[in-house]
């Protein structure tokens, strides 16, 4: 049987986007989503929300359009694949490991704030809106720490 990894996400920016580019040229858009686990404490009864915080790394074109539109604080959908790096800590105190979400795809919900080029116009329009679906980045194009191995092939799809 094939393995699946796959993430859907819905949250709030935490940050504003970090827009750069690899040395041939391919964007790379990194952002910050805080989602909430809301639960009932047992002691209290009472319900909190409880923020996770997830590191999301897109590529290409929407790297492009989600530096250009999101800010801290927007509400986005986030649909990708979890990715493990190791890495060596800069202060040379050991090797470090982290998992960030690669997006396929990030849509952009609610409203944007204080208008703004394109897109459906400014905070009034209440409905949803989204960039344009990129294809995604050739792994070939995609330094080592963000490749998290091959992608599935629809063959490879058991339904």
């Amino acid at each position: 049987m094939a393995n699946i990894n796959r993430v859907i996400l819905v949250g709030n920016l935490t940050r504003d986007p970090e827009l750069r580019s690899t040395g041939s040229g391919l964007s790379v858009c990194t952002i910050r989503i805080a989602v909430n686990n809301r639960r009932k404490k047992g002691d209290t009864g009472e319900w909190v929300e409880e923020p996770n915080y997830f590191n999301v790394t897109t590529f290409g074109a929407q790297a492009d359009n989600v530096a250009r539109f999101l800010a801290k604080g927007r509400q986005v959908a986030v649909d990708g694949r979890l990715s493990w790096s190791e890495y060596e800590a800069k202060d040379g105190s050991g090797k470090r490991e982290r998992v960030e979400v690669i997006a396929d795809t990030v849509q952009f919900i609610g409203p944007r704030e204080g208008g703004g080029g394109g897109g459906t116009g400014g905070g009034s329009g209440g409905g949803e809106w989204s960039a344009p679906a990129a294809a995604p980045a050739p792994t070939t194009d995609i330094p080592d720490a963000w490749s998290g191995g091959s992608a599935a092939q629809d063959d490879d799809i058991p339904f």
